[in-house]
């Protein structure tokens, strides 16, 4: 989608990190620098008009649960490393960067549409406990290797949800695969005689079919590690946040397979 932009706002940068711009204005004016130093303001007030987040852009809360270790936190970390052309062949750094739970939430200002948007994202080791939050929409996350966290979903974290967030019934819910790259073909032990056992990884269609069978509203999958889909994952969250905004709500009529294949 290439209607889609956006920038991660992070918080862990030195507050008073010196500013050659802001240097620059300090010198006195001379007839040497005087022209430099108006072209410098010039820029900065370009850029600072280009980047400035509107008080009345709609702001999204989205909350991320899923058992411990799935791959919620390292989701987020790609993201912040911005998207990938379409056409790129190249992969991220296997060192991601490490987001601190303080300084949830993370923020993203996402233009869709030329409509600005701030996505405010939370997961479970949020400062704040989640079930004081008030989402507008949540991703239940699970690790495709491990069934065992899928299972859960329908267990654990749909009963939460309808606990807690029972006040919104036009609040949308995803369920997103991550780890990907660590999904393995089901072995012929796996499989059984009967051709009918399964395997520790889950398949696409199983994955759809959690999310159809707890009437969900997506599924999607990603590997955060590789970057594979998450370009795709990261525009279908921000359609759905962004007609959280509408009268409608970003309920859909039923679950679809966003991005997994």
């Amino acid at each position: 989608m290439s209607n889609l932009t956006y920038r991660y706002l992070s918080t862990s940068a030195p507050k008073h990190a010196e500013n050659p711009f802001d240097r620059r204005d300090s010198l006195p004016p001379t007839r040497n620098n005087e022209a430099a130093l108006n072209h410098v303001r010039a820029s900065k007030g370009h850029r600072k008009q280009r980047m400035e987040y509107s008080p009345l852009s709609p702001e999204v809360t989205v909350l991320l649960l899923g058992d411990a270790h799935v791959g919620k936190s390292t989701f987020l970390s790609r993201l912040s490393l911005g998207i990938q052309p379409k056409d790129s062949t190249t992969f991220p750094p296997y060192t991601l960067p490490v987001l601190r739970p303080s300084d949830q939430p993370y923020a993203f200002d996402i233009t869709l549409y030329n409509r600005p948007y701030r996505l405010q994202f939370y997961d479970t080791s949020s400062p704040t406990h989640y079930t004081l939050l008030h989402p507008h929409f949540v991703i239940l996350c699970y690790d495709i290797s491990s069934r065992s966290t899928l299972n859960s979903l329908y267990s654990t974290w749909l009963p939460i949800v309808n606990a807690h967030f029972a006040y919104d019934e036009n609040l949308p819910v995803m369920v997103l695969g991550l780890k990907r790259d660590l999904r393995k073909q089901w072995t012929v032990e796996e499989h059984g005689p009967d051709k009918k056992g399964k395997g520790e990884s889950v398949m696409p269609h199983e994955g759809l079919q959690t999310a159809q069978t707890m009437l969900c509203d997506h599924y999607a999958e990603c590997s955060a590690l590789t970057g594979e889909l998450c370009r795709e994952v990261l525009e279908d969250v921000a359609r759905t946040c962004a007609k959280t905004t509408t009268k409608d709500g970003g309920r859909s009529k039923g679950p679809d397979m966003c991005s997994a294949m």
